[in-house]
C-alpha cells in the first residue's frame, strides 16, 4: 500500500532558526516551506520536515541518514563547515570516524544542533 508512496522524514528540533541554518548552510538542503511549526525541506527528493518541539530530548540512535558516493569526501566537506564526527567506544572506526560494516558498507555519524544523530553511508554495492 505505501511501498510506492513518497516518504516524509520528521526531525524534532528546539530552535528552528539554528536547525534551519544547519540543514541549509551546512548540509545544503533547500527550503520548500516555512511555518511557525515547521520548516519543510527537500533532501534529495525526500521531504524532510524540521518540527518545532518544546520539550525535546535527543535519542541516542540515528534518526536520519544520507547515502553518499564518497564518504571520505563528504566527511571532509562537512568537517570544513564545522561538523564533528562521532567516535563510538567499542566500534572499530577509522581516524575519520568511519565504521566498515561486515558487508563492506561505510558509515559515519554526526549530530545536528539539537543533538539528533545523523549519518552518512557509502554502500559497497
Amino acid at each position: 500500500m505505501l511501498g510506492d508512496q513518497p516518504l516524509v522524514v520528521f526531525i524534532p528540533v528546539k530552535s528552528m532558526d539554528a536547525a534551519e541554518s544547519f540543514y541549509v548552510d551546512v548540509l545544503g538542503l533547500h527550503v520548500n516551506d516555512r511555518s511557525p511549526f515547521a520548516v519543510v525541506m527537500d533532501a534529495g527528493g525526500t521531504t524532510l520536515r524540521l518540527a518545532q518541539v518544546k520539550d525535546f530530548q535527543p535519542q541516542p540512535f540515528t534518526v536520519a541518514g544520507w547515502r553518499v558516493r564518497d564518504i571520505n569526501a563528504s566527511i571532509d566537506d562537512l568537517a570544513s563547515k564545522g561538523v564533528h564526527f562521532i567516535m563510538y567506544e567499542g566500534m572499530d572506526q577509522d581516524e575519520m570516524g568511519v565504521w566498515s560494516t561486515p558487508n563492506g558498507d561505510h558509515v559515519a555519524w554526526f549530530s545536528d544542533p539539537d543533538g539528533n544523530i545523523l549519518s552518512l553511508t557509502s554502500f559497497a554495492q
